[in-house]
């Protein structure tokens, strides 16, 4: 269980979550020694970041095989490891296991999609009142500029 930090120990601390999910191999030196300093002191929060980081690797897997058996693992290492969120991440893995696995014999995704559509929604709020859809349709067009 993470311990509880309160007063000057929570402002001294403030802005460390930002470091967590990153890259990191990926943090610049100031913000590395951070939170460096933060996975320390905190064990429990060392052996979750720890746990996520090696789940990164799934994906430079060479082979569907390979990516399988590393992916249920990783599962059973985290149902192991014990703390609550990392037992749900472990569950929600294995249920959508053979979805993740989908990723493997083509290396795409639906990224490229995914943000278009999320392009579209943000244009769509942004135009809240348009009384002109050809207008509209211009920006749709635009958006691909």
């Amino acid at each position: 269980m993470l311990f509880v930090i309160d007063g000057d120990d929570k402002q001294a601390l403030k802005g460390y979550r930002f470091l967590l999910p990153g890259n990191y191999e990926a943090l610049p030196g100031k913000r590395l020694v951070k939170l460096n300093s933060l996975l320390k002191i905190n064990q429990p929060l060392f052996a979750i970041h720890s746990i996520k980081e090696q789940l990164r690797l799934l994906w430079s897997q060479p082979k569907h095989e390979n990516a399988s058996k590393f992916l249920e693992q990783w599962c059973f290492d985290a149902l192991a490891a014990g703390p609550k969120p990392l037992i749900t991440v472990g569950m929600t893995l294995l249920r959508h296991f053979n979805g993740i696995l989908n990723y493997f014999p083509h290396r795409t995704s639906s990224g490229a999609v995914e943000r278009t559509i999320n392009k579209i929604k943000t244009l769509k709020r942004q135009a809240y009142g348009f009384r002109d859809m050809d207008y509209f349709k211009l920006r749709l067009y635009l958006l691909h500029r």
